[in-house]
């Protein structure tokens, strides 16, 4: 039997290019040592940099990827900006990898027998300095087969004057390694947890050493803060190590381009230029609903799609366009670190008509997450919605599906599941998706799709099109709860 989502009485259980639209065919304060239990982008501690806004980097793309199976839970992200192939190529790598490891590790990710858990990885982004000719992203990683916590991170870095990538060890200069290891040992020895001869093993090798300083950034008032993974330099139970070298001890041993990401970490240019011969502008389609949806669903069939994990480059507008033709309307369910990028398009798909929910800051599974990190999760997501559309949303829907009752009663948001899941995240073929669609739903059923994969946007117009012929109408969930 079929639970469905919409009934009040029940508990809820459990993403082409524009032109081509529809057609008919981590941290403790600086300077501390410790351990932090969050998962990475979940309850952010206080940041070593300034804030940046990520929508004011012309060109961005946000490449994403996730599941939305509880058995074979991933979400990654990492930063596409015009200019920094190289970097974009280096993070793209580690991601592609460490997914890679997750899904092969995963039974039910390849054949669909693995247990109710196998953990989850989640790949998060930050951006660390997006200023002149200097970009700085944190990748930042809970992978369950990982060591220790299975928690990392690791810092990328982009020299647009030499157009090359540089790792975080490439903001100090080859002539004044020695110094700046020497300070860091300095300041280490003697803390708790932390062993002499194992610190000696770990900066004379050079693999260890570059693989345990791959997380270095500037505070906004020019010191280099320089975190160590659980179990680099310290037993693991010590958990992450985090140094902070002030700005006049650290400044004489940076490189030029160390000196320069220094400069555009304390005083941001207005702008960033990387040196990308163009740089796309960002389609945002203009249509606007005439009025509010009249539909009675109680009288004609309704059908709500749902299109999770955006706003996405260039998906997300021609998925609009798609949905402007057939006066359709639809619910996303964006994700913050998204919403956060590309506020133009969630304001485009609000001023369509669609409604616009909640789907965490990075999508972790939030019943893994202290009570504090949930409400952080969906609060930082909602003010990013309503920055951008000036509405506050009313819908979550949790990563996985995954919600339980202390979610619940962490947030006034309401939960949202499905009736019928795509699985357009494991089956990148629009007709499979499209198909998947047209022969299982029934009347006010709720489909989950993601408007983050081309194959799904692909797979729409041969939804609405078959559908509409049907006598089915596309509407929100918000409207479809409303009128049962």
């Amino acid at each position: 039997m079929r639970i469905h989502p919409l009934v009040p009485s029940l508990v809820l259980l459990g993403t082409l290019s524009f032109t081509a639209a529809c057609s008919s065919g981590p941290g403790g304060p600086s300077g501390s040592a410790g351990a932090s239990s969050a998962r990475p982008g979940s309850t952010p501690g206080p940041s070593p940099v300034r804030s940046i806004d990520p929508s004011k980097i012309k060109g961005l793309e946000i490449v994403s990827d996730s599941s939305e199976n509880k058995s074979c839970p991933f979400a990654t992200s990492y930063p596409d900006v015009p200019g920094a192939e190289a970097m974009t190529a280096a993070m793209k790598k580690y991601v592609e990898r460490r997914l890679a490891a997750f899904r092969s590790g995963s039974a039910i990710c390849q054949d669909g027998t693995g247990g109710a858990d196998s953990g989850e990885l989640n790949i998060s982004h930050q951006f660390l300095v997006a200023s002149g000719d200097v970009l700085g992203v944190r990748l930042s990683t809970q992978d369950p087969s990982g060591a220790g916590s299975g928690q990392s991170a690791t810092t990328y870095w982009y020299d647009g004057k030499a157009g090359a990538y540089r790792t975080a060890l490439g903001l100090v200069a080859d002539g004044s390694r020695d110094h700046f290891l020497s300070a860091l040992k300095d300041r280490l020895e003697g803390r708790e947890g932390v062993d002499a001869d194992s610190l000696d093993d770990t900066f004379s090798d050079p693999a260890s050493r570059a693989a345990a300083l791959d997380d270095m950034a500037f505070t906004a008032d020019g010191g280099l803060r320089v975190v160590f993974d659980r179990g680099d330099v310290a037993v693991p139970p010590a958990g992450a190590v985090t140094l902070t070298l002030p700005e006049e001890t650290v400044t004489p041993w940076l490189s030029a381009f160390g000196k320069r990401a220094q400069r555009q970490a304390v005083t941001p240019s207005r702008s960033l230029d990387l040196g990308a011969p163009h740089v796309p502008a960002q389609a945002v389609p203009t249509h606007t609903a005439s009025g509010d949806d009249d539909t009675d669903c109680k009288k004609v069939r309704c059908l709500a799609l749902t299109f999770d994990d955006g706003p996405a480059v260039p998906e997300t507008a021609t998925l609009l366009t798609c949905l402007a033709q057939y006066k359709a309307r639809a619910t996303f369910f964006t994700v913050g670190q998204n919403v956060a990028a590309h506020p133009a398009l969630v304001r485009a798909a609000a001023r369509a008509g669609n409604e616009i929910g909640n789907h965490s800051w990075n999508h972790p599974d939030l019943t893994k997450l202290a009570r504090g990190q949930v409400v952080s999760q969906l609060n930082r997501t909602s003010a990013a919605i309503e920055a951008a559309t000036g509405k506050a949303p009313t819908l979550f829907r949790p990563p996985y599906g995954a919600v339980d009752r202390r979610v619940r009663a962490a947030t006034r948001l309401s939960p949202v599941l499905w009736d019928v899941d795509t699985e357009d995240w494991k089956y990148r073929d629009a007709d499979k998706v499209a198909r998947s669609v047209i022969d299982k739903v029934r009347r006010n059923d709720v489909v989950l799709m993601h408007d983050i994969h081309p194959t799904s946007v692909a797979a729409v117009p041969q939804i609405l099109r078959t559908l509409t012929a049907r006598g089915y109408h596309f509407v929100t969930v918000s409207h479809l709860r409303a009128t049962l």
